[in-house]
């Protein structure tokens, strides 16, 4: 093996680029796993949008009547909570064992480690989109009208990309060395998921009871769920997610450049 083609050689800034332009890679191992998680299913991957459809069809009605709200207002909002929070939890959680659960392509030595970050969250999106057309039937039936704020989904999609990768450099390096944390942020994202606004809605909420809106994960979901409400989200919540998007580079850059030659050896 040449010196120039080792993970081990590489710069930081290296690793990352030749990892993420291996588009060809990252993207065929993300769809092979799909595919083989669904392997002699003879419905393969659409059971990812029965499921959701299941769940976000049961729950709608009960959830409404509980809350005493609309069912034309609170389905819509339910489902979008329910799709987007089911693809935050999966880049949290597969992102503490991307490295773990591509072991065997890392000890030989010659793939960059950012490119099994990139994997994972291909993996996810796959997964989303099979999941986020469920949106499309609901939407219809709530009689949703759309207007040019619906464009600011992209912007927003592209920041909880960015902050997915930069969560996934950081917790794969996490929970490769100290595999106890995996443990700890499922623990703490179901934690999450009753504190961010999946489920409820936001106004529902008395005064002081407002800061738990300031988590990022609430943040992230207004940004994705309000234009496709056709609304406008904050301006608080752009603010609050370029800042955690600052954080996460600044913590993941300085993490993967010191600890990400150590990768193989904590596997």
């Amino acid at each position: 093996m040449s010196q120039a083609h080792s993970n081990l050689h590489r710069t930081a800034w290296a690793d990352w680029w030749e990892g993420t332009r291996r588009t060809d890679i990252w993207w065929t191992l993300a769809w092979f796993d799909i595919v083989l998680r669904y392997r002699r299913s003879m419905l393969g991957p659409i059971w990812l949008t029965l499921s959701m459809g299941a769940m976000i069809g049961g729950m709608g009605p009960l959830y409404s009547s509980l809350f005493g709200t609309e069912l034309s207002k609170f389905f819509p909002h339910l489902a979008l909570g329910i799709i987007f929070w089911g693809f935050f939890s999966a880049m949290v959680t597969e992102g503490c064992n991307a490295f773990i659960g591509s072991g065997n392509y890392l000890k030989q030595g010659y793939f960059p480690i950012s490119l099994f970050i990139w994997r994972s969250m291909a993996r996810n999106l796959i997964q989303f989109a099979h999941q986020i057309v469920l949106y499309i039937p609901v939407a219809l039936w709530a009689g949703i009208s759309l207007s040019w704020s619906a464009l600011l989904f992209i912007p927003a999609f592209l920041l909880v990309l960015v902050n997915a990768h930069a969560i996934g450099l950081v917790l794969g390096l996490i929970c490769t060395r100290f595999r106890d944390v995996t443990q700890i942020v499922t623990s703490v994202m179901q934690m999450l998921m009753f504190l961010t606004p999946v489920f409820w809605l936001p106004e529902s909420l008395p005064g002081r009871a407002r800061y738990i809106l300031w988590n990022p994960f609430a943040q992230m979901l207004d940004l994705l769920r309000t234009p496709l409400m056709g609304g406008v989200a904050s301006i608080h919540n752009w603010i609050g997610i370029l800042i955690w998007t600052a954080f996460g580079l600044i913590a993941s850059s300085i993490l993967f450049a010191k600890y990400r030659r150590r990768v193989v050896y904590w596997l």
